[in-house]
């Protein structure tokens, strides 16, 4: 049975869902096909609720740096209560139901299934097929990447999702990958007296910011008790039933753990999505779009599936640009130069555009300018947690910022300013001559411009 409509959005992941809830207070007959839960990811297993257990660690690890509990064992808390009290709170902000109530409210007509592309601007779910009159949005997201380990499939393991989910603590851990997934789950189990080991293939942690990010991380984590292996993969997987054994590539001896968490990374399943019916490769890593995030002729895409980073921001940020040039609407193109991130460790490691390796492999000259947080006023008078440093990559040629790191106890809000310098190409001559405010740790900005050379 076929059925016409405006628009047929393809995922209601936080792009999706706003793409689906706009068009439809526009005006057009919108229908949005979901399989899961509206709102995708990120209110129910990653930015929110791990962002809460990331709280919940930290103010640990605070109550630990006070002089008079420093060392005293009874600086701990129930798991078990930590953990109920996060989902209750996470969904008296965010359900299935609350969300689906707000998108119908605005005219959008919800499909519960599993759609894929059936040819330009056509959706089949299940035996019906939705024809689009103004076309088609994807927004299907990505899943965890399983990594073909010997073993590892037939075992037990946990993603992000019932990592986040678990109700008892388990005594110890092992963790698949040290991205910003890994290390941010891998610092709050270990703070609640979980014995964890991150292996990560790569050299460093956090393999694609600064080098200096991924050894403050690594820092960080073996403070609070992790064991942290670099340059070592996983060779072969079992579980007795009770333990996990993870033999690695180094031929030491078996890693064993009550729990293992794969941590990997995530990747669209183009195929499942029917992208060759419409002419784009299936085997693509992720679905090109233009500056108006547009695939082909009545086909849009925004979120994850573009491979412009698994980030809600993003998605965010092109489902209103998607959305202006379905309905005729003027505005800029999408701009990713100043990108920003936020891996939320204690301490915070925020970046924004072009690391100093990206930059110099894109043939600039490079000036770069890195100073601790410590040296600072504000970091002096924070005292214990008060790791970080600020780092900032300068196109010398034009005397802009590129890229910029800035990591410590507030990382992710002093990265604000650095947005927007990288974002509006400020001048760094302007940048020295702004009035920093004393005593703030975003005044380590102004003196770490000082050392660009």
């Amino acid at each position: 049975m076929n059925e016409q409509v405006d628009v047929v959005v393809l995922g209601l992941g936080p792009g999706g869902e706003y793409v689906a809830g706009t068009l439809a207070e526009a005006g057009l007959d919108v229908v949005g096909v979901e399989a899961g839960l509206v709102g995708g990811e990120c209110p129910y297993w990653a930015c929110v609720p791990t962002k809460m257990m990331v709280r919940a660690g930290n103010l640990l690890a605070e109550a630990g740096r006070i002089p008079e509990l420093a060392g005293e064992a009874t600086v701990s808390a129930d798991w078990g209560k930590v953990s109920r009290r996060i989902r209750d709170e996470a969904t008296a902000g965010w359900t299935d139901r609350a969300a689906v109530e707000r998108l119908t409210a605005k005219g959008c007509r919800l499909v519960r299934g599993t759609g894929r592309l059936a040819g330009p601007r056509r959706v089949a779910v299940g035996e019906r097929v939705y024809e689009a009159r103004r076309g088609v949005v994807l927004a299907c997201g990505t899943r965890p990447v399983i990594p073909p380990v010997p073993g590892l499939a037939q075992t037990p393991y946990w993603t992000n999702r019932e990592a986040t989910a678990a109700e008892e603590l388990p005594a110890s851990m092992i963790v698949l990958g040290g991205g910003a997934v890994g290390v941010e789950l891998a610092q709050v189990f270990a703070r609640f007296r979980c014995h964890v080991t991150v292996i990560e293939g790569q050299e460093r942690l956090l393999a694609h910011e600064e080098p200096e990010a991924g050894e403050l991380a690594a820092q960080a984590l073996r403070a609070d008790g992790v064991r942290v292996l670099t340059g070592v993969r996983a060779r072969e997987v079992t579980h007795d039933g009770t333990v996990f054994a993870v033999r690695t590539d180094d031929d030491s001896a078996p890693l064993l753990a009550e729990r293992l968490l794969v941590a990997t990374g995530r990747r669209a399943d183009l195929a499942a999505v029917g992208v060759n019916t419409v002419g784009v490769d299936a085997t693509a890593p992720a679905v090109p779009t233009d500056g108006r995030l547009r695939v082909a002729d009545g086909l849009w895409a925004v979120g994850d599936i573009t491979g412009r980073g698994a980030f809600t921001h993003v998605s965010m940020y092109q489902a209103e640009i998607a959305v202006r040039d379905i309905l005729g609407q003027d505005g800029p193109d999408a701009d990713y130069r100043a990108l920003p991130r936020v891996t939320f460790t204690d301490p915070e490691i925020g970046a924004v555009g072009l690391t100093e390796r990206q930059a110099r492999d894109a043939g600039l000259r490079v000036r770069t300018g890195l100073l601790p947080l410590s040296a600072s006023t504000r970091g002096w008078i924070h005292g214990p947690g008060n790791e970080g440093f600020i780092k900032l990559v300068e196109d010398a040629d034009r005397g802009v910022l590129v890229g910029a790191t800035s990591a410590g106890p507030a990382g992710g809000e002093v990265l604000y300013g650095l947005n927007v310098a990288v974002h509006a190409e400020v001048p760094v001559e302007r940048l020295r001559g702004m009035i920093y405010t004393y005593p703030t740790f975003h005044r380590t900005v102004g003196a770490a411009l000082g050392e660009l050379h």
